[in-house]
């Protein structure tokens, strides 16, 4: 039994976007990637593709997503679900922190245009 306790999750801070690292491979969870994401007001993510599914699962505020160059709203309760080689983005528009709890495949990949692909250090 794997138990990461909250005080010892890996923490990664850029401008506004805060992600506690859960389940990953090296945490002991070989098949799965957790982690949980607050979005300050004004905050967000460059937009993006992934190399398999992921799902937000939102636990409060609300955020406006932009898929495939269509937009639309998440709010607390919600469940985003991003199939792989979709390009989105995710941002906090409202007035109060977004919160979700993300999940997809151990070692999927992000692909953000100019960058290529990588793992996110929360999810290895």
């Amino acid at each position: 039994m794997t138990i990461i306790r909250e005080q010892h999750a890996p923490r990664f801070d850029e401008e506004g976007v805060h992600v506690t690292g859960l389940a990953a491979p090296s945490r002991g969870c070989a098949t799965v990637s957790a982690w949980r994401v607050v979005l300050e007001p004004g905050a967000g993510s460059p937009e993006h593709e992934l190399t398999s599914d992921e799902a937000f699962v939102a636990l409060r505020g609300t955020a406006s997503v932009r898929l495939d160059g269509e937009d639309a709203r998440v709010a607390a309760g919600d469940c985003l679900v991003v199939a792989p080689g979709r390009a989105f983005s995710i941002r906090n528009d409202g007035p109060e922190p977004f919160e979700a709890v993300c999940c997809m495949a151990a070692g999927g990949r992000a692909v953000v245009a100019g960058q290529g692909g990588f793992v996110p250090p929360w999810a290895a």
